[in-house]
């Protein structure tokens, strides 16, 4: 099936690893112009370098989500560099954590409102082309109690309600607006190695609850997200996919 992606041009809020590269890799692929950011310069440059193979426009820079003037100009100047944006992806997150305020600082401003001046930032371009597609990340850790009680898994929540009020009320300006929730991905550096390390029977008992006896990869979600964000989704607007090979126990009617 054709994606309809060639020639896009792809605004990622955070894609030097994991997820993100693995979403970053596949719009340059399929052939779209893609913007990446990270905190760090030198992880900017080289997923940028390795992007480069697809013969694709590549551009980015580095930035802290937590630093809202940064982060606007940030994003003012990706999408002058990309010559205007027709998908975004916001794809930072804080990550969990318990006991302390700081947890819902960070996760309120990171989770929460890295999407939201993301968002703020393209709307006016897609607004005036009258088309545009955004997908917004959040967990299945939102729609079932795990882990504890978290400000993650609260504020992750929120982006599912913010995602359908969104596509109901810019679905007139051609503007699809979709939320992808992953279930436990595993990677190299990622939070469930780290888990696997320091928490091993936490790690096998979460690891018992997937019917394929295994976690998902990078990969797995960034076809999701590629897909809902693709014109060949056209008619997935407000709509909220779990993508967990059957890690919840949700029945969706």
């Amino acid at each position: 099936m054709d994606l309809g992606l060639e020639g896009k041009k792809v605004l990622l809020v955070g894609a030097a690893r994991g997820i993100g590269l693995a979403v970053a890799e596949l719009f340059a692929r399929e052939g779209c112009d893609v913007a990446i950011s990270a905190r760090s310069e030198d992880s900017v440059k080289e997923s940028i370098a390795n992007l480069r193979k697809y013969g694709t426009n590549i551009v980015g820079g580095a930035m802290n989500v937590k630093k809202p003037d940064e982060y606007k100009a940030w994003l003012a100047d990706m999408v002058e560099q990309l010559g205007g944006v027709d998908i975004l992806v916001p794809l930072t997150s804080s990550g969990g954590g318990m006991g302390s305020e700081k947890y819902w600082t960070n996760a309120f401003e990171v989770d929460v409102m890295g999407p939201v001046r993301a968002v703020e930032a393209v709307l006016p371009t897609m607004i005036e082309q009258q088309s545009g597609s955004i997908v917004l990340i959040a967990t299945t850790s939102a729609g079932e109690a795990m882990g504890g009680p978290q400000a993650y898994n609260a504020m992750k929540a929120s982006l599912v309600t913010w995602g359908k009020q969104l596509a109901l009320f810019h679905g007139k300006d051609g503007i699809r607006v979709n939320v992808v929730s992953p279930g436990p991905i595993e990677f190299e550096g990622g939070n469930w190695e780290m888990i696997k390390g320091t928490m091993e029977k936490f790690y096998n008992s979460q690891l018992r609850q997937q019917p394929t006896g295994r976690f998902g990869q990078p990969e797995e979600i960034a076809r999701a997200i590629a897909f809902m964000a693709s014109p060949a989704a056209s008619w997935c607007n407000g709509s909220h996919l779990v993508v967990d090979g059957g890690f919840t126990n949700r029945t969706h009617f």
